[in-house]
């Protein structure tokens, strides 16, 4: 019961950063009804190496995803510039989502940001943490406006910086939003696995 709660609650942040509704929605829907909108909806999902080849495709009517545990081994492989194997779940609509994981304030922190079918305009993004400091970086989870910030925003794959949170404001900027006002350190931990996890 445990891992199929675990399942459906990742499907869930996944089909939340795709704009398949939110968080809340699914959670109230429950878990079977999660994963058959999942298992009707997504085209594919393949594992991808650091050269960008298909390596694995994970079985839809199973619904096999990467789980946080998966994310967080193969986060060291990222920022070690070893090779390294990541999913990427791409729908029916076109939207592909892509996860990204590394480190908060008090633990860890991950989550999933939608591109559009020309892989660079965000769709849609959902982030979540094990342990950041409630009202503040727990904001990243919290707070549907900062999220609502990624959607619209271009990945800048020939930029020095691919996408920033910035603290300050990024008003005016394709590819940043604006940090989350009291939560640096959560801010530049989101802001260094979103660069590191996109760029591999």
């Amino acid at each position: 019961m445990q891992a199929a709660n675990e399942k459906a609650e990742t499907v869930s942040q996944i089909l939340t950063a795709a704009q398949f509704g939110d968080k809340d929605s699914w959670s109230e829907k429950g878990n079977a009804a999660t994963l058959d909108f999942y298992k009707e909806n997504i085209e594919s999902a393949v594992v991808v190496n650091k050269a960008g080849e298909e390596i694995e495709t994970l079985d839809i009517e199973s619904v096999k995803i990467y789980s946080t545990a998966e994310l967080k081994a193969q986060n060291y492989k990222v920022k070690a510039g070893e090779d390294f194997a990541l999913p990427v779940y791409i729908f029916k609509n076109g939207i592909k989502v892509l996860p990204v994981y590394g480190a908060g304030l008090w633990g860890p922190i991950w989550g999933y940001i939608a591109v559009n079918s020309d892989n660079r305009t965000i769709a849609g993004a959902y982030f979540d943490h094990e342990s950041e400091t409630p009202g503040l970086g727990g904001k990243i989870k919290d707070d549907p406006e900062f999220r609502a910030q990624f959607a619209g925003k271009v990945i800048d794959y020939e930029a020095d910086k691919t996408f920033a949170i910035i603290k300050g404001g990024a008003k005016g900027q394709t590819n940043a939003v604006d940090a989350i006002t009291g939560a640096t350190m959560t801010s530049k931990g989101l802001d260094a696995a979103i660069t590191e996890w996109l760029n591999a």
